[in-house]
């Protein structure tokens, strides 16, 4: 399907929806704003549509301060409560921005499938085709072209007929027939993993190549890179998997962060512990859990959405002073 660029309407109904939502958040909302937002939403289908998808935004912005500053805000402490207050409300304005900025973008909004962070979708296509999705993605899918656009995040296609389909990335396009490919679309790059046939890669510059099971190629808008041996541990999110083979704590947690709203972070001496192991996808928080069972690390969790790794001996040493 060929998308027209977003009407001036549609980005007033984002702009709006960004709008209500910092509101909201900044706990200023009154009765008639609420009755008004009501209103706003129920008069128009793409109103809802805003919304909902606005709604989705707390679990990535809000959830974590929000839920780090409650305990303090019941506190009796007028001026920490005044400040708090006053930082939260500064937050509020980060939706708004970053929904009709570069980082969402309104194709994300008006993609026909996505995933929020840590979701993951498997559907079968009319044509015998399979499509996942893994965490935070989107796509647009037309059968009628035979093709499915990448808007967002990360796929896997699988399509066992001999009549190709198309994946269109930012940095080329992808024909899939007979075969199984792995699409991720980074900040720079567009990283293409087969996982059994060939598919056939037209990067923006350059000339068209072939791509063979268990290899893997990243492409840029300069072209397509080096082809090497494909890591058979990558895809195993399509199963609810993360796995690691003597991997460094530091890579491990990057990648177990796609996976998990709000923040984790780690003190830089794990960086380079070595992490083996698969774990499921379906709950993180047993995850950590694991790697501190298996590895002199300790998880000081602030909240649900604010999370650090630490040494094991650097938390006793703490709790003993």
């Amino acid at each position: 399907m060929i998308r027209s660029a977003p009407s001036s309407e549609e980005r007033e109904v984002v702009r709006r929806a960004a709008q209500w939502l910092a509101l909201l958040e900044s706990g200023d909302a009154s009765e008639e704003d609420h009755a008004s937002l009501q209103r706003w939403r129920d008069s128009c289908g793409s109103h809802e549509r805003a919304w909902q998808k606005a709604q989705q935004l707390r679990q990535r912005f809000f959830g974590l301060p929000t839920k780090l500053a409650l305990a303090t805000l019941d506190r009796p402490d007028k001026a920490r409560r005044a400040m708090l207050k006053r930082a939260l409300g500064a937050v509020t304005l980060i939706p708004a921005a970053w929904l009709l900025g570069r980082q969402l973008p309104l194709d994300v909004w008006r993609a026909d499938l996505q995933t929020a962070v840590g979701g993951h979708k498997r559907l079968m296509l009319v044509d015998g085709s399979t499509l996942q999705l893994n965490t935070d993605s989107a796509v647009n899918v037309d059968l009628s072209a035979r093709r499915v656009t990448l808007v967002r995040g990360e796929l896997a296609l699988k399509v066992p007929g001999s009549a190709p389909l198309t994946i269109d990335a930012p940095y080329g396009r992808i024909v899939v027939s007979q075969s199984e490919v792995c699409v991720r679309l980074n900040e720079g790059d567009c990283h293409v993993s087969v996982v059994s046939g060939t598919v056939q890669l037209y990067p923006l510059q350059g000339a068209a190549l072939a791509l063979h099971a268990q290899q893997q190629v990243s492409l840029k808008r300069s072209g397509a890179g080096l082809v090497s041996a494909f890591d058979a541990l990558l895809p195993g999110w399509r199963d609810d998997v993360l796995t690691a083979q003597n991997q460094s704590l530091g890579d491990f947690l990057r990648e177990l962060g796609r996976y998990r709203p709000g923040v984790l972070r780690w003190e830089p001496a794990l960086e380079n512990l070595r992490v083996t192991g698969s774990f499921r996808l379906d709950n993180t928080d047993r995850v950590l859990s694991l790697l501190t069972a298996s590895l002199p690390v300790a998880v000081q969790m602030r909240t649900r959405y604010w999370v650090t790794l630490v040494p094991r001996n650097n938390l006793s040493t703490k709790n003993s002073a």
